[in-house]
């Protein structure tokens, strides 16, 4: 399904761009460093060390801006320009992050699009894509309780 066939609401949209752009990137830079920090191997981590990233969201009117500083995912200054850019709807980000889409489909569908850094960008891709299963599961995003058993 192409993301027009599932746009958001204008108001949802509305309120969504409205948000301060900081706040939604240190919650984010924060779930990466939570999901997806300890799968980067050393070259990764060098190559994205310092680099300005920015994913976006126009549908949603949402932009997340980051940077990663040799250990963790930080925010960065969205008046910036950032090294890489990738944009892609709100729901194809969510399907990419379930594993429920293929990032080359969507990006030769002109789905998914990245401006700057391209190498970068392939180096970020070839990384998710080998991590098995999904990056962000929800569950894996919520403290457990010590003592508490997960079954």
């Amino acid at each position: 399904m192409h993301p027009e066939s599932h746009p958001l609401p204008a108001p949802v949209k509305r309120l969504l761009s409205l948000l301060p752009a900081a706040p939604g990137s240190r919650l984010f830079a924060t779930a990466l460093n939570l999901a997806l920090a300890h799968h980067l191997p050393d070259d990764v981590r060098a190559a994205l060390r310092g680099k300005r990233l920015r994913l976006c969201a126009p549908d949603a009117g949402v932009a997340f801006d980051f940077t990663w500083n040799g250990s963790a995912f930080g925010t960065a200054a969205h008046s910036q320009t950032p090294d890489l850019t990738i944009s892609a709807s709100l729901r194809d980000f969510a399907q990419l992050a379930a594993r429920k889409e293929d990032p080359d489909t969507l990006f030769f569908s002109r789905r998914l699009l990245m401006e700057g850094d391209t190498e970068l960008g392939l180096t970020i891709k070839n990384t998710l894509d080998a991590i098995d299963g999904p990056v962000f599961e929800l569950a894996s995003l919520v403290p457990r309780r010590p003592g508490r058993r997960h079954g």
